[in-house]
């Protein structure tokens, strides 16, 4: 399973609205940088208790990637 759908698919089990969210990815040598979006009624879900939903998807993704050789970060995004 790519990042993206796992990502996905992790989020979209614990937000309210799971048809608003929206991940990408962008690639160089050594990173990979993914930006999760969600709706503004679900950032609470992802930012609760400082962090910590977010940085456990994190830990998870970076476990995941580990065997890639490759730098993997989680940017949450604000929608406009």
């Amino acid at each position: 399973m790519q990042e993206i759908e796992f990502l996905r698919y992790l989020v979209e089990n614990i937000v309210e609205n799971p048809n608003e969210v929206r991940v990408e990815k962008k690639d160089d040598e050594l990173w990979t940088l993914l930006s999760l979006q969600v709706h503004p009624d679900d950032m609470w879900i992802i930012i609760w208790k400082k962090g910590s939903t977010v940085n456990a998807l994190r830990s998870i993704l970076r476990l995941q990637w580990m065997k890639q050789w490759k730098k993997l970060t989680l940017k949450v995004v604000e929608q406009n």
